[in-house]
């Protein structure tokens, strides 16, 4: 299985902005600890981020017959991007939406997620650790499919 893992803006910037909300460890860290995972399970990852929306519709567009599934996580682009959501449909790939933080606790705009429409599930509030059990939902998905 080939899974992309997509990264909206100021991800690139963990373990300084906002460490009470986003935690200390780095964008650096968070790579590393899923492609360890990747490894462990047998699967292949790309991990894509990007500041800027058009590109990450791109990457979206790109993945089409490429990748099995995407882990994404549109960071302010969650509540602003119909773009995201259109690419996301158009390529029709299995998606799971995460957010390092529980965005059900934070500010009223954050309750609106347009990506979610698409994604067969969120992870929400589980830190890091969301996007191993984004990865594990995909593969779940995968193995029910190939059953």
């Amino acid at each position: 299985m080939k899974i992309l893992v997509i990264n909206g803006p100021n991800l690139n910037m963990l373990g300084i902005r906002e460490p009470q909300i986003y935690g200390s460890e780095t964008y650096k860290e968070l790579c590393d600890l899923i492609n360890n995972y990747a490894d462990k399970k047998g699967i292949t990852v790309e991990i894509f981020q990007s500041n800027h929306e058009g590109v990450l519709v791109d990457k979206i567009q790109d993945a089409y017959k490429n990748f099995d599934g995407i882990v994404i996580n549109p960071a302010a682009y969650t509540h602003t991007s119909v773009a995201l959501l259109d690419a996301l449909k158009s390529v029709g790939i299995c998606a799971v939406e995460v957010h390092i933080s529980d965005v059900s606790k934070r500010e009223d705009f954050r309750q609106i997620s347009y990506v979610r429409e698409y994604c067969m599930d969120t992870v929400t509030g589980l830190g890091f650790n969301g996007y191993l059990k984004a990865i594990d939902i995909l593969l779940e998905n995968k193995n029910d499919s190939n059953s």
